[in-house]
């Protein structure tokens, strides 16, 4: 972040100010355990913690100020004081951003947001100094410090930009103000807060009404009903996808075990990641890097070194097991690229398909149909053995045995420890083990436990 004095970031943010507004604010933050010297620490209130309760103890840290929205005695520091802090860290860094020699790049969609983020930074860092959000900072706190982290010689942003409700994607792209808005694809999620696949479609498409000036929107061209919706915005918009239409048109998708490809026109993109949804995360970077005029062959190579995220399709080998960690988070689409996936590795007969499956999260009065759908393509799929967490894991094990793969070692278990307790009796060496689900579950825990039993498997 560059230096901001004092009196302008009063002036930007603050109704009124307690105490002397002098000095230089050189970074901020919202956790008074990693305040440094320097910092504008804004005092949040979240469900557990109140950031008033820890005024004190940032300015002991070496904060410059704090932002409140109440009045706070003897914490020893200058205060300025707002009505909402979370939208003062808002207005803060749409200034900042504003004010930066910067391109923005905001990704938004139901799945693949933070690998095609990361694919584009792979990408681009080797041409630009780019400044990406970290793990999946995309809401109204991730999202302004993401902006707020950027040095003043940064060329490029990379955020993400998520939404659970409606009106939150346009509140958020109006902050960062991007020069290039992308929609990677539309699926059913947060469905408890959005209620349709239309809303979800009306509320990714919104990402576009933030765009700056001449700035321009990217959309998966294989979703029809994002297509039509995106009509109706007085914006042109640029697709990708695999269909002819396509401005940015890729084909012959192939999967692999650990990898896959795809072809653009006559030139091969090899993707060292597992699952078909990574291709279209790569085809999206595509689509974006060659914004900044990136060559088919610059692109091409750096792919080839793209790594896989921690918790999303992240394929471990712990003794004679081999793991797909997917445990970050799950949708209904995200949960059949998945089981995609444990096909593709197991493919040996010498090999069992073991899917640890937990519920998926905030899919609201159609939370059992989608569980049943589940149950019936891990059917389809004929996987060996499935072990569900969850309040809904009896409705996917029921449906999958209603589907119908004779054989089926199946379970139910109410949380992850009782999971974990049992794991060593499902388990065998050389299986192949898919563990997936919301993060509300904590299956992290099922793969701590499989590295742990995978020494007596082998």
């Amino acid at each position: 972040m560059k230096t901001i004095d004092m009196v302008t970031l009063a002036g930007i943010i603050a109704n009124n100010v307690t105490g002397t507004p002098d000095g230089d604010v050189t970074g901020v933050s919202t956790d008074s355990r990693t305040v440094q010297q320097g910092d504008c620490f804004f005092a949040i209130k979240g469900e557990i913690f109140d950031g008033h309760d820890h005024v004190k103890e940032a300015f002991e840290k070496g904060a410059t100020c704090a932002v409140v929205s109440e009045d706070i005695a003897g914490c020893g520091g200058t205060l300025l004081k707002v009505d909402d802090t979370v939208k003062a860290l808002g207005k803060l860094a749409n200034w900042y951003r504003i004010q930066g020699n910067y391109k923005m790049i905001a990704i938004t969609g139901t799945a693949g947001k933070t690998t095609t983020k990361e694919m584009i930074y792979h990408v681009l860092k080797r041409h630009y100094k780019c400044h990406r959000s970290p793990k999946s900072f995309n809401n109204n706190i991730g999202l302004p410090l993401t902006l707020l982290g950027a040095d003043a010689d940064t060329e490029i942003i990379i955020a993400e930009i998520g939404s659970n409700h409606p009106g939150e994607i346009e509140e958020l792209t109006k902050i960062a103000c991007p020069d290039i808005a992308i929609v990677t694809n539309v699926y059913p999620a947060h469905l408890q807060g959005l209620n349709s696949i239309e809303n979800i479609i009306k509320e990714k498409a919104s990402i576009c009404l933030g765009l700056r000036e001449k700035g321009k929107f990217l959309i998966n061209g294989d979703i029809r009903d994002l297509v039509e919706h995106c009509k109706t915005f007085d914006k042109r918009f640029i697709t990708f996808g695999k269909r002819k239409k396509c401005n940015v048109r890729g084909i012959d998708f192939k999967t692999s075990g650990l990898s896959g490809a795809f072809n653009l026109k006559l030139t091969t993109v090899s993707v060292p990641l597992p699952g078909r949804a990574n291709l279209y995360n790569a085809l999206a970077a595509w689509a974006v890097c060659k914004q900044f005029e990136v060559s088919k062959k610059k692109f091409v190579e750096a792919m080839k070194t793209v790594e896989s995220m921690e918790m999303r399709l992240d394929v471990v080998r712990t003794g004679m097991l081999t793991v797909i960690n997917d445990c970050y988070n799950a949708n209904p689409a995200s949960m059949r690229n998945a089981i995609e996936c444990l096909c593709d590795l197991g493919t040996s007969s010498a090999e069992r398909k073991v899917f640890i499956c937990g519920t998926m999260a905030e899919l609201g009065e159609q939370s059992e149909q989608l569980h049943r759908q589940l149950g019936e393509n891990i059917a389809e799929n004929e996987v060996d053995v499935l072990l569900a967490v969850g309040d809904f894991g009896n409705v996917v094990v029921n449906s999958a045995a209603d589907a119908g793969k004779e054989g089926i070692v199946r379970e139910v278990f109410e949380n992850c420890d009782q999971l974990c307790d049992n794991l060593p009796k499902f388990i065998r060496a050389e299986d192949v083990v898919l563990v997936k689900g919301s993060r509300s579950v904590g299956l992290e825990k099922a793969v701590e436990k499989l590295k742990e039993i995978s020494g007596s498997k082998s």
